[in-house]
């Protein structure tokens, strides 16, 4: 099975079949969706300009789709090397039980849903890299009550969701599903009476 940059080689190089090119691509998005793969796959579209059904893309449109993609996986690849460090360091200093951000970094590994957008038309418009950067900087501090990404006050929790958590806090303006970790209690107990308040 490719990995990630074998497939970044195949959608840059020229003397590639097109369609093979925009599989390729697709394919990257099996290694990393921050959004998961259809939201993902919307968001890169649309800021390249091209449409999702496309099946004869402009080759410097799947690039570009790509240079957004591989920016954003450098800026997660970084934390989760900071990341390995810090628990190794923990560890080392006796600390054997993770926190709440270990768990949801368990859950993320490898940056397949780390901003997870349910609905695949809704997700943050910002370039990719930028979003993960304010997620990390959010998981880097002290809880707040807003989402990390867009600063949206309206919270929802949601169930049934096709990921893992199946059920959390949604930001009903970029649509991620907010990490627990980044928000205070009194954030998530509001989030929770939004949902009831939806539902009733």
């Amino acid at each position: 099975m490719a990995g990630f940059r074998s497939l970044a080689r195949q959608v840059r190089d020229p003397r590639c079949d097109l369609a093979l090119r925009r599989y390729s691509l697709r394919k990257c998005l099996e290694r990393f969706a921050p959004y998961g793969h259809r939201a993902t796959w919307d968001h890169l579209c649309s800021r390249a300009g091209f449409d999702p059904e496309d099946r004869s893309v402009d080759p410097a449109r799947l690039v570009a789709a790509l240079d957004e993609l591989e920016e954003a996986r450098a800026v997660w690849l970084a934390y989760e090397v900071e990341f390995a460090e810090r628990r190794r360091k923990e560890k080392h200093d006796g600390l054997r039980r993770p926190g709440s951000v270990d768990d949801w970094h368990r859950m993320t590994w490898g940056g397949f849903g780390v901003a997870w957008c349910d609905d695949p038309r809704v997700h943050p418009r910002e370039p990719l890299a930028e979003v993960l950067r304010r997620l990390i900087a959010a998981l880097e501090r002290e809880p707040g009550s807003s989402c990390p990404v867009c600063g949206g006050a309206r919270l929802v929790w949601r169930h049934d969701l096709d990921h893992e958590p199946s059920s959390g806090p949604v930001c009903t303006e970029c649509g991620i599903l907010v990490p627990r970790p980044v928000l205070t209690p009194a954030a998530l107990a509001e989030s929770r009476r939004a949902r009831l308040l939806v539902s009733a």
